[in-house]
């Protein structure tokens, strides 16, 4: 393999990994709201997930998150199969 596709391999791989640091938040917000919304019932860790309105804000943002994550990893993970395709023909 030459050097500008080994190159543009290392390039992929640190933006999914700069992507994926960015959407982890978005992931916890959504696995938090889940957890407020179906496994609290009123009782949970910290008082903010018992308030509904604080509960769909996460989900909401959490969902919204992860959409923006897989549109962001879909086109490099698409190029990065690509590059790995024409390497081993």
């Amino acid at each position: 393999m030459d050097k500008s596709r080994e190159e543009e391999l290392s390039q992929i791989k640190s933006k999914i990994i700069k992507i994926n640091i960015i959407g982890y938040p978005g992931l916890i917000l959504l696995g938090l709201g889940f957890y407020g919304l179906f496994g609290a019932k009123g009782d949970a860790f910290h008082p903010m997930l018992n308030d509904m309105k604080v509960v769909y804000g996460f989900i909401a943002y959490g969902i919204a998150s992860v959409i923006w994550e897989f549109t962001q990893l879909i086109p490099l993970y698409r190029k990065k199969e690509k590059i790995n395709n024409e390497k081993n023909t």
